[in-house]
């Protein structure tokens, strides 16, 4: 029996890699677990802002000096840390990514022509590598109908000639109709688009701990898209922190199992702290914004299971009334988020999708990105409360491109808006130049079309009603008539026969989100 499994084992590695060796898988150091990492690669990163990034593996990358690499992960690091290394060197010539708003020198070369990029929905994204680690070579997603994630024309790459005119865009998706699997039997049909796995010649994970079979254990939320990736990797090497001898790991608390690893290294524990966020005793919030997030938290419902976007949707944790009580899913991998920690007791480890530092409530939980946006698209959370820039009297919302000018990425927004969830979207009535965010239609790239429910600014609310095609005027902020709220909203709206003075949630119970840098 043991002669069988070695021998599977042997030619299930040749498939995998190419290369006829034996089952030792620790290697001494990065530099040697990438030195066959040549020019015109693909990889794979895991990782989520700079938590559970394998930044020893990278620096590997770096000292080959390989370049045209056509990379793949959900963030980009920023200037100085995580991808924002190979960035540096100029070795990546195409990146495939989700939220790329962190790196200014990314940024630069993607507006001046120098790099290709593709931004795909997190959620999609990371069901692309899992679905390639399982062998299935596409998949039908709710994620992205309406938007130019299905038409095609989104920019990937502008010219060189300092013009900013877009020379390439992505390309359409194919569409069918299906009805939504957790619907109920009466459904109908909707729309879905087809998306293609995602593999690449290597795959780059990092992890707590590994043995030398090559099993690995995430902590925390440093899971993320680690697992997704290390299965779609045609070669897959993993950074670990502690390599423990064979038979330490608990087989019930294996979150990767060594079938998917090829290499393993050890490396230094880079403990990075993007956005270092502390309660703070004193909770200060701007006045519009905190009139916003008062009132949206009497949006949530008891026992709801809760999204919240970075930005304003962050705050409305401050405020959810009494009596009333949520769980918020990050879709960085955890159930269960609690305040900011107190000073000293931050852990890189530990982050929500915003990437500040967090805590975890009792029953709290964590898992896989690939994992979180199941939840999210099997519209297992109720309520969904985000940021935008710009939504249309027709619940068309955009909120991350502006094209030529500022890139974000969509992150996990597409996902979200197209759960089936209600989406409540939170934010400052005008623009900066005093121009109305509330339009007849969107000037801007649509994250999603038709998926809102309600708009909540400092001066008014209003529900998005399709079977109205329009938008209808409910409560009044303080200090605001009908009138007014006309002047600065370019799109037309009805007024409620019981149109109210805006409500808000009392004082906070707690500071959850008050944010001290």
């Amino acid at each position: 029996m043991q002669a069988c499994r070695s021998s599977l084992s042997l030619v299930g590695r040749r498939w995998k890699s190419g290369l006829t060796t034996n089952r030792k898988k620790v290697v001494a150091s990065a530099e040697e677990a990438t030195n066959d990492i040549l020019p015109g690669a693909s990889l794979l990163v895991g990782g989520f802002g700079l938590t559970g990034v394998p930044e020893n593996l990278i620096r590997g990358v770096v000292a080959t000096g390989a370049d045209d690499l056509k990379v793949v992960s959900s963030n980009v690091g920023t200037a100085e840390r995580g991808l924002g290394l190979l960035f540096q060197t100029k070795q990546i010539s195409k990146m495939t990514g989700s939220y790329v708003g962190e790196n200014e020198i990314f940024e630069q070369q993607f507006l001046n022509g120098e790099i290709e990029v593709e931004l795909i929905p997190m959620g999609t994204l990371a069901e692309k590598m899992r679905a390639a680690g399982a062998g299935v070579p596409a998949f039908f997603t709710r994620t992205g109908v309406g938007t130019l994630v299905q038409h095609g024309g989104m920019p990937m790459r502008y010219s060189t000639d300092g013009s900013r005119n877009v020379i390439k865009t992505s390309t359409p998706r194919m569409a069918g109709l299906f009805k939504p699997p957790l619907a109920p039997p009466d459904a109908k049909p909707t729309e879905y688009i087809l998306e293609q796995a995602m593999s690449g010649d290597f795959a780059l994970v990092k992890a707590w701990k590994a043995d030398p079979e090559g099993n690995l254990v995430y902590r925390m939320t440093s899971r993320n898209h680690n697992p997704a990736v290390a299965t779609a990797g045609r070669i897959t090497i993993a950074e670990v922190e502690e390599i423990v001898p064979l038979g330490s790991l608990d087989p019930n608390e294996i979150h990767t199992p060594g079938i998917y690893v090829d290499r393993i290294v050890q490396g230094d524990r880079i403990g990075v702290i993007e956005r270092l966020t502390l309660a703070s005793k004193k909770f200060t919030v701007d006045g519009s914004r905190e009139t916003i997030a008062r009132r949206a938290a009497l949006e949530l419902v008891d026992g709801d299971y809760v999204n919240l976007g970075i930005g304003i949707p962050t705050l409305v944790s401050n405020y959810v009334p009494e009596k009333v009580e949520i769980t918020l899913q990050s879709e960085n991998g955890m159930l269960g988020v609690g305040p900011f920690p107190s000073s000293g007791s931050e852990d890189c480890d530990l982050i929500n999708a915003g990437k500040q530092t967090v805590t975890a409530l009792d029953g709290a939980s964590y898992f896989s990105a690939d994992q979180s946006f199941a939840m999210i698209r099997g519209a297992h959370c109720q309520l969904t409360i985000l940021g935008s820039m710009q939504v249309s009297m027709h619940g068309d919302m955009s909120n991350y491109l502006i094209p030529g000018k500022l890139v974000k990425g969509m992150g996990g927004a597409m996902d979200l808006v197209a759960s089936g969830s209600r989406v409540v979207v939170t934010m400052e009535h005008c623009d900066k130049h005093g121009n109305s965010k509330i339009l007849p239609s969107c000037t801007l790239p649509l994250t999603g079309k038709g998926v809102v429910d309600t708009i909540i600014t400092e001066k008014a609310v209003f529900k998005v009603l399709p079977d109205l095609n329009g938008l209808q005027l409910i409560e009044v902020g303080k200090g605001e008539t009908v009138d007014t709220i006309r002047e600065v909203t370019e799109a037309p709206f009805t007024v409620s026969d019981d149109v109210k003075p805006m409500r808000e949630s009392r004082l906070p119970r707690h500071s959850m989100m008050s944010p001290e840098y």
